[in-house]
């Protein structure tokens, strides 16, 4: 599997490093799909070159699996397009991890995924086919044995690559789904420099035009003690007054 280490989105490291073609190439889906390629060259090449011959009373060709040419141009197609599509799934692979959007991402594994589980089957049938063909043919006289063989060996190896593919991929977006989350908010450590916590942060504060009220001074030179106590002085005459007595 592909090394996990580090960031990384759909089961490659996320974009902005640089392209390591030898990490690349150690990489089991990368084997993986080199091996499907050699396998999907040896059958269609094994039959279009010798797979179809003629009997020694007729000029015609035919398929040398029992004489069914659909056998033979189907596995002919299906080896065909399972070439061409390694190449390009190789180049795929290798243009994921410059890809910033997780969604381009998403979409190239999904294909991956897609096409490899419907190789995985009409390898399937294709070995099924051209086996049960071969087994119908008793007249081997001219006929490539080892070429018919080759093509429904490596036809069943098919099988086997193309379903580790679909293996490899079905973990790499579902890896995919889980990294991709919702973000949330996370409380910041608190700064013990600064005078004021850091999710509350001081406002500017505008004062408002006051004028404050002015008072006299106080005088300080004030006497501690009231003057004694006086009498107040009778007016002259009243001094022999005597109240009547009644």
């Amino acid at each position: 599997m592909e090394e996990t280490a580090g960031a990384s989105a759909y089961g490659a490291s996320l974009a902005g490093g640089g392209f390591d073609f030898y990490k690349f190439i150690r990489q089991p889906p990368t084997i993986v799909r080199i091996l499907s390629w050699i396998f999907a060259l040896v059958v269609f090449a094994s039959i279009t070159t010798e797979g179809y011959i003629n009997s020694s009373h007729s000029a015609h060709v035919k398929c040398m699996f029992n004489q069914n040419d659909s056998a033979c141009h189907y596995a002919i197609g299906i080896g065909m397009i399972a070439f061409l599509a390694c190449v390009g799934f190789l180049v795929l692979d290798a243009y994921v991890p410059s890809m910033s959007n997780a969604q381009e991402r998403k979409y190239a594994v999904m294909a991956d995924l897609g096409f490899s589980g419907v190789w995985c089957f009409l390898w399937f049938v294709c070995f099924c086919l051209l086996a049960s063909e071969w087994a119908k043919t008793h007249e081997v006289a001219g006929i490539p044995e080892d070429a018919a063989r080759a093509a429904v060996a490596f036809s069943f190896f098919s099988i086997a690559t193309w379903g580790l593919l679909t293996y490899f991929a079905l973990i790499r977006f579902r890896r995919g789904v889980n990294e991709v989350t919702i973000p949330t908010y996370t409380e910041p450590q608190p700064d013990h420099h600064t005078p004021y916590p850091p999710t509350y942060a001081p406002t500017s504060y505008n004062p408002t035009t006051y004028t404050p009220t002015t008072y006299n001074p106080y005088p300080s030179k004030v006497p501690d003690t009231q003057p004694p106590f006086q009498p107040n002085p009778q007016p002259q005459g009243d001094a022999d007054y005597q109240p009547p007595n009644y």
